[in-house]
């Protein structure tokens, strides 16, 4: 059984995979961390929460890994959803759980920026 075409299949292909990747990555670092804010909570509470939550991320990861893979290889898709998800996560812990991003962060991320560089690039 087909499943119907997402109307965002009209968009190109970089712009709907890194979308679907940008909103996943959203759900599951809500899904892993947003829970640090109700240390009081009881674990199996946060981690039926978590669950619920990173359900989302899935149905969004897993068509954003399907309709980029071809346009993307592999090791592509999961430096993007590793770059996307180290953006988001730095803002996240920013804003959301008030933390201080030092320089050092800024370099490590920049590292793996250009880790990220290198599995793009064409070495011919």
């Amino acid at each position: 059984m087909a499943l119907p075409s997402l109307p965002v299949t009209s968009l190109p292909v970089p712009v709907v995979t890194i979308g679907l990747l940008v909103l996943s990555n959203l759900f599951m670092t809500f899904a892993w961390y947003g829970h640090l804010k109700f240390k009081t909570a009881p674990l199996v509470t946060v981690i039926a929460i978590s669950w619920m939550i990173a359900l989302f991320e899935y149905i969004l990861q897993v068509p954003a890994n399907r309709i980029g893979h071809g346009h993307f290889s592999a090791a592509q898709l999961k430096t993007i959803q590793e770059v996307v998800s180290l953006t988001i996560f730095a803002g996240f812990s920013w804003l959301y759980l008030g933390e201080r991003l030092g320089w050092q962060h800024a370099v490590g991320f920049a590292l793996i920026c250009l880790g990220a560089w290198f599995v793009f690039h064409d070495w011919g």
